[in-house]
């Protein structure tokens, strides 16, 4: 037995496809869920400066209920995060929490301790009182023998009860967490860091554990039991034995809490032989762990380490499956509060769960702690001024889901009044150039909606990469084309179609942070004067076009005079205004 490099009062408790660590100052319980990501659950716990901690005996009876409590609470804590399957509450539970104020939870916590505690009473104090009787009726009415018969008995059933609930396979799974979480103990406590490797590395029993508690309660029993009925021989009869027993169940935890505390402090070989029953029951209580396992163990020894070092360190919740409404309620609050459009957090919720905002108000489902993951994901970088669009990856142009990222200009319902004039000249013969495509949306509509041949040039690589994403979503075939405006363009168009940059460069830093912040500025900037694309536009756009070709052109609010300008001489031009009437829309006829 090697020495030890650290000690630590932190220990553990095997939940539901977890672990449960507690230190001094904080608790932290990590589940593994159906989904395979880690959960977890951290707490402050409340520092009683009661002086029965330092009562001897008495702190030990406190502890041992206490812990009884705790565990009972964490276990049914940890089948929530679980069994996210779990239904709704009956309409009995409903009418009794309304009507009462009854948290249903405490009741099946506190019913849960009850008969816990009844089920070993009758286990371990009863049973073997009962074949107490027997054997002083058949053997020897010594008291001595008698307790020592007991003991036997207790402990017996104690391995028994082991063994055959070992057998069940959630048990099985919850002993090699139990084995997990004694590694980890064991590891940190080595010195050694606490990776995966090293933990796996480590036994899987430990001086402190509950199953050598409980071995010491059986032992300890025999001693109390027979010195207290020397003393007062009437509890050695009938009825009043047995109370005797229960009621000095306390005694005989606490007694055992302080000889469980006492070995544990030295690795002494004088006194491995009392620790020796309680390990080698723990080779029945703990089973070698799988490496997620010991991840789960590693995750709540360290944040209650980092509570317990640090007082700022952050409590935190498991992510449960909650109800539809109430992540809808509260991811709404949450947007009103920061000042943005609520109806952003229902596209967010309705693109995470596939439910259409038009059943949100009957929807009755769970939300799972996977869809609640990714929920907080988006709702957090919407909350940084983030498009909706860039945040969900996608967006509607013209009634088909394309995407869109920070490598093009989200596509604007003006543009799909763009395209509206446009398809109206194009059939399957035209040959159309979708001029500054970006996310390509011109282009793919246009080809879906006409099956013209159809060309889409951009000068960034990365516009580019995103467009021909797009094309292959839809199985479009288009060619996509890197140019610098025309530089790369060699043939002829019957209509060419463009929502170039126009903004000012000097207006930019005025625009909405969602715009300037977040979409490429290579895709807004129109010069100084918001004018330089169609500078280019109509200086070489005649050079590209056939005979009587067609531009369409989206520009800015205020620049339809300046562009037609531009364009008088060569073409035969009209403006059309968007939905807000805004002249916003210019076709160009090549005269």
């Amino acid at each position: 037995m090697g020495k030890k490099c650290l000690k630590t009062s932190i220990g553990g408790q095997a939940v539901l496809e977890g672990v449960m660590m507690r230190g001094k100052t904080a608790m932290a319980t990590a589940v593994r869920d159906r989904d395979g990501v880690i959960r977890l659950e951290a707490e402050r716990l409340k520092q009683s400066k009661s002086a029965i901690k330092k009562i001897p005996v008495v702190r030990g009876a406190v502890n041992f209920f206490v812990s009884l409590v705790f565990g009972v609470k964490i276990i049914a804590r940890s089948a929530e995060v679980y069994g996210e399957d779990e239904q709704e509450p009956t309409k009995f539970e409903k009418w009794l929490s309304k009507t009462f104020k009854i948290d249903i939870m405490s009741v099946v916590m506190f019913l849960g301790v009850a008969l816990g505690l009844a089920f070993s009473v009758a286990l371990f104090i009863v049973l073997p009182h009962l074949l107490g009787n027997l054997f002083s009726s058949l053997v020897t009415e010594n008291v001595v023998w008698r307790n020592v018969f007991e003991g036997v008995v207790r402990i017996a059933i104690f391995i028994g009860y082991i063994l055959l609930t070992s057998l069940i396979k959630d048990m099985r799974r919850t002993f090699m967490y139990h084995g997990a979480e004694h590694k980890t103990i064991t590891c940190y406590e080595k010195g050694l860091p606490l990776t995966v490797e090293n933990v796996r590395g480590c036994r899987r029993v430990h001086d402190r554990c509950g199953t050598t508690f409980m071995f010491f309660v059986m032992i300890v029993s025999i001693f109390v039991f027979t010195v207290l009925g020397s003393i007062f021989p009437m509890i050695n009869v009938g009825i009043l034995r047995l109370l005797a027993k229960i009621l000095l169940l306390p005694l005989v935890a606490g007694l055992s809490y302080e000889l469980l505390k006492l070995l544990a402090k030295t690795d002494s070989k004088a006194v491995y032989i009392f620790k020796l029953p309680g390990l080698l029951l723990q080779k029945i209580t703990t089973r070698e762990p799988d490496d997620g396992m010991i991840e789960v163990a590693i995750t709540a020894f360290e944040k209650v380490l980092k509570m317990d070092l640090d007082e700022n360190e952050p409590t935190c919740k498991f992510v449960c499956a909650e109800d539809f409404g109430k992540v809808l309620s509260e991811t709404r609050s949450e947007f009103n509060a920061a000042g943005v459009d609520d109806a952003d957090a229902e596209w967010i919720i309705s693109e995470v769960t596939g439910v259409r905002r038009s059943e949100f108000a009957t929807c009755k489902k769970k939300v799972s702690a996977a869809e609640i993951d990714r929920i907080t994901i988006l709702k957090k970088e919407r909350l940084t001024g983030k498009p909706l669009s860039y945040v969900l990856k996608n967006t509607n142009f013209y009634g088909y889901t394309i995407k869109t990222d920070e490598r093009a200009l989200i596509p604007r319902p003006e543009t799909e009044e763009l395209v509206e004039r446009a398809i109206k000249e194009i059939d399957g013969n035209s040959a159309v150039l979708d001029l500054c495509t970006g996310s390509g949306a011109i282009a793919l509509v246009v080809k879906l909606k006409t099956g013209a041949s159809v060309t889409a040039s951009d000068k960034s690589l990365d516009a580019l990469a995103l467009a021909r994403e797009n094309f292959a979503l839809f199985g479009a075939e288009i060619s996509a084309i890197e140019s610098d405006m025309f530089s790369a363009i060699d043939k002829k168009f019957d209509v060419i179609i463009s929502n170039p940059p126009y903004i000012k460069s000097g207006d930019i830093e005025s625009l909405d942070r969602e715009v300037k912040d977040f979409e490429p500025r290579i895709a807004l900037d129109g010069g100084y004067d918001g004018l330089e694309f169609y500078r280019v536009i109509s200086d070489e756009a005649d050079k590209f076009l056939n005979e009587h070709g067609k531009l369409f052109l989206e520009i800015g609010f205020d620049e339809a005079e300046s562009v037609k300008e531009l364009l008088k001489g060569k073409y035969d031009v009209k403006t059309y205004k968007d939905i807000s009437g805004n002249d916003r829309i210019i076709e160009a006829t090549l005269i």
